[in-house]
Formats: C-alpha cells, sequence, structure tokens
C-alpha cells in the first residue's frame, strides 16, 4: 500500500491539536472531537490522518520526547507532528512545503537510536508504570509491545434479536450501508465479533436497531463470569454506560431484574439510547448519590448476582486510550484504591447468602485486583473465591492460560487479543 502524500494542512492541523492534546488536561478523545467540531470543513481523509497521527504520537509519547530533547513535544508541537507524521509514514510523504525548513531537525531526530533509551522510554509508558508492571509479569517486554499496537474493534452481538452467524453473514456481504467487511467470531465469547477495521458503525441498521453493541471480548466475559440466571436479581453497581449492564441483560433474556447503579448522571445517561435499542425490559438505572446510597441499603442481602466494574487506572486499555498512561499517576493510584475498597465492602452487603460477588477492573495492576480482593477476604471471611475458570466451563468456555492465573480471571492484550481485564468470583457462604 502506497504511503498517502502529507500536506502541509495536515501537519499544521496536527501539530495545532498536539498542542492540545499533550498537556494532558482531559481525555483524548474529548479534545479531538471538539476540534474537529471547530474545523467541520476538513475532508475525511485528512481528518482520518489527523486522528491517526494523534494517537500514534501519544502511544509513542516518551520515544517522542526524547527524540526531541531539548524541544518537548507540548513546546514544539510542530516538530512533533513531523517526526509523528514520518515515523508513521516516512519522511519521503511529506511534501516540501509540510517541511518548511524543518527537514534537518525532524531527520535528526529520526536519527537517534531509540534502543539507546531508558527501558521505560522503550516501552512507551511513565517510569512508574514501567516499574510497577516489570515486577509483576515475567514477560512485560510483549506487554509493553502489545499496548503500543491499535485495537481491533470487538462487537456483541445481542441474541434476543440474531445469531452471531446472521450478523457474521451480513457483515461479509455488501449492502448500501457497507462495502464487505472482513468479520471473525472472537476466540473466547460466544457472543463476539472481530473487526479489523473501523467503519462507521454508527450509521448502520444493525447498530441502530440494536443488533449489536460495541464491547471488547474481555469484557463480555467479565459480563459471563456473573452468570446471571434467569428470573434473578442483579445489581451492576458501577454500570457507567452499561456495556456490561446489557450483556447481563441479554443473558438473563430480558427476565428478572437488574438494577443499573452509578453515582455519575452523565455516564448513566448514555444507557438510554443503548437501552431502547437493545428490546430489554429488566434493566433499571437509577443514579445514586454514594454507595451509601437509601436505594442500595434498601437492597441488603436480597441480590442474587452483583458486579463491581470497579472504578480503576485503566491501564488495561492503554491501546484504545493511549493517553491515560500520562494522565494517571501514583497519586491517583492510591485515591482510586481506597475507593476500589470502599464500593466492594458497600457492595457485598447487598449479595444474598449462596449468592455471588463478581469484582472486576480493566487494570493490569495487583494492586488494583488481586491485592483488593485478598484484603476484602480478609475482612469477610463468610465469603470465598469461585475459580473463575470453573465458572466459563460450566459455558462453554476455555481462556488459555487461564491456570496460569488461578483461581482469577485474568486477560491481557498479548495473550488474548483482548484489552487488560482482571475479575474475581466471590460467594456468599452465609
Amino acid at each position: 500500500m502506497n504511503a498517502p502524500r502529507i500536506t502541509s494542512l495536515v501537519v499544521d492541523h496536527l501539530a495545532a491539536l498536539l498542542a492540545q492534546v499533550l498537556r494532558f488536561d482531559a481525555p483524548a478523545d474529548a479534545v479531538m472531537s471538539r476540534y474537529f467540531k471547530q474545523h467541520a470543513k476538513l475532508g475525511s481523509r485528512d481528518r482520518g490522518l489527523i486522528a491517526e497521527g494523534v494517537f500514534y504520537a501519544l502511544r509513542r509519547y516518551a520515544s517522542l520526547k526524547w527524540m526531541l530533547q531539548p524541544a518537548h513535544p507540548e513546546r514544539a508541537p510542530r516538530l512533533a507532528a513531523l517526526v509523528t507524521l514520518a515515523r508513521q509514514h516516512g519522511i519521503a510523504a511529506l511534501d516540501a512545503r509540510a517541511l518548511r525548513g524543518d527537514e534537518r531537525a525532524v531527520r535528526n531526530a529520526l536519527a537517534l537510536d531509540v534502543s539507546t533509551a531508558p527501558s521505560a522510554i522503550r516501552a512507551e509508558v511513565p517510569l512508574w508504570l514501567f516499574q510497577r508492571i516489570t515486577a509483576q509479569y515475567h514477560d512485560a517486554e510483549a506487554l509493553f509491545a502489545a499496548l503500543v499496537e491499535p485495537a481491533p474493534l470487538d462487537l456483541r452481538v445481542n441474541t434476543l434479536k440474531a445469531s452471531r452467524d446472521e450478523v457474521l453473514a451480513e457483515l461479509r456481504s455488501a449492502t448500501r450501508q457497507h462495502p464487505p467487511l472482513p468479520a471473525e467470531p472472537t476466540p473466547y465469547s460466544p457472543d463476539g465479533i472481530r473487526l479489523f477495521e473501523k467503519p462507521a458503525l454508527t450509521r448502520w441498521p444493525l447498530y441502530q436497531d440494536g443488533l449489536v453493541e460495541v464491547q471488547d471480548e474481555g469484557s463480555q466475559l467479565v459480563a459471563r463470569l456473573v452468570a446471571p440466571r434467569r428470573g434473578s436479581m442483579v445489581v451492576d453497581f458501577c454500570a457507567g454506560a452499561g456495556g456490561k449492564t446489557l450483556a447481563l441483560g441479554c443473558l438473563m433474556k430480558s427476565t428478572g431484574r437488574i438494577y443499573a447503579f452509578d453515582i455519575h448522571v452523565k455516564r448513566l445517561a448514555g444507557l438510554g439510547p443503548r437501552l431502547k435499542r437493545s428490546g430489554l425490559s429488566n434493566v433499571h438505572p437509577a443514579a445514586i448519590s454514594s454507595e451509601n446510597d437509601a436505594r442500595v441499603k434498601r437492597l441488603a442481602g436480597k441480590i442474587d448476582r452483583v458486579l463491581v466494574d470497579a472504578p480503576c487506572s485503566g491501564s488495561g486499555t492503554l491501546r484504545r486510550n493511549p493517553d491515560l498512561k500520562w494522565r494517571f499517576d501514583e497519586n491517583e493510584l492510591a485515591r482510586v484504591n481506597a475507593v476500589q475498597a470502599n464500593v466492594l465492602r458497600a457492595a457485598a452487603r447487598l449479595v444474598k447468602s449462596g449468592g455471588r460477588l463478581v469484582y472486576a477492573t480493566c487494570s493490569l495492576l495487583a494492586t488494583e485486583n488481586q491485592e483488593v480482593v485478598e484484603s476484602f477476604l480478609a475482612e469477610h471471611p463468610n465469603f470465598t473465591v469461585v475459580p473463575a475458570a470453573q465458572v466459563l466451563q460450566a459455558q462453554g468456555i476455555a481462556i488459555d492460560h487461564a491456570e496460569r492465573h488461578a483461581p482469577w480471571f485474568v486477560m491481557l492484550p498479548h495473550l488474548h487479543g483482548t484489552d487488560g481485564f482482571f475479575a474475581a468470583v466471590l460467594e456468599r457462604r452465609r
């Protein structure tokens, strides 16, 4: 495939956008969305090149910063844009007007041997995160390499409306909405489909009619760990925009009752349109003031299944949200850790005898995962761990390398092709 011709227009807009994004004072996708709304006349090709450039720079920000010393990328956005585009497409793709006298500086930056940089820079993560991951994972190098790559697009089929085979056939066929798309079943989730292109999915009838939802395969499997039964009472304690809530409702065949709680009203509002598309009638969203809200307390000891999709660092999602590693630090980690422990304790009060609690994060860090659960179990001897592999095997799902992480559920980008996830299944004995 021939490299695209990079014009000065693309360079100028990428530089302007990087100047905003590299402040790391807001999520990159929100900054980009606002920028593109302000520059609505940009063509789709140029928008694509600019957006890809931003994500490339964010994924490789550590080495970009090292290559541009002493001119930091946030202080020299135009040079950062040029070096990013040259790393992506080759310097020959930049036309002369785009380089505008900066060719020597760009070539000097590209000539630096990144393999001689410090280890954390080669891994493209902050030093504190590098130290924690290398201490925890024997194959950390492979994990770091996977985190720099973009993630595929995973869909979950709403089996109330269609089968996976029916949706796959639709995706692979040419329609008025899209050409044939390479799509394949996800290797672990029985309801998942993986796309290796990023189409305008929200315009498709498949999406608009609620036959599919965007959801990483690992997230789909977290819902499977809850293993809700038809007619049961379920609480999704940190529901957010409701991806796992909808998956639970589908597993329950729209029977029983699911309470979708969250303290963030705006995030929970995102569940409304998705719920309407899904056709589910058993989901009941409710914004709560805290984990001690009266609506939560009324359910104490009454719930069959509770899912705690805990607030976390999001380190497992760095393929999709590479700016997170630069917006999150150890101070924030300590704050989130305290929240995780409090939410888990509060959610445990809802579980009835014989019921189950699933604690989950999209974090790679043991301090947010195993250590939180082990501390909880030490305080709550009436809960015991159910091996995650056992829960999934009962549904015909086998996960590679599961024995390595037993009894926990662990999914990792370099081993499973998913985002990074952790989960523990806990059963109340009395």
